[in-house]
């Protein structure tokens, strides 16, 4: 039986995750992974995903009270 990935450490900063999942995806677009692992690498890279994408959400959230409940477009200096 495979063993599944182990799920994000909840110290594992977004730029960590980021970085694995990038890794993960450059395994599984290389196409020489096993089923079983590229499997596993699916599974991962999706907890890697829900992981950043609620680290951006909680900055979002973040940024809006800083603005007064508003999120003001980006505006690159």
């Amino acid at each position: 039986m495979p063993r599944s990935p182990a799920p994000a450490p909840e110290t594992a900063t977004y730029e960590q995750a980021l970085a694995e999942l990038e890794r993960l995806v450059q395994a599984m677009e290389g196409g020489q992974l096993p089923l079983d692992q590229l499997l596993a690498s699916y599974r991962r890279g999706a907890e890697l995903l829900q992981l950043c994408r609620t680290r951006l959400q909680t900055v979002e959230e973040q940024v809006k009270v800083l603005e007064d409940g508003q999120l003001k477009p980006w505006a690159a200096a």
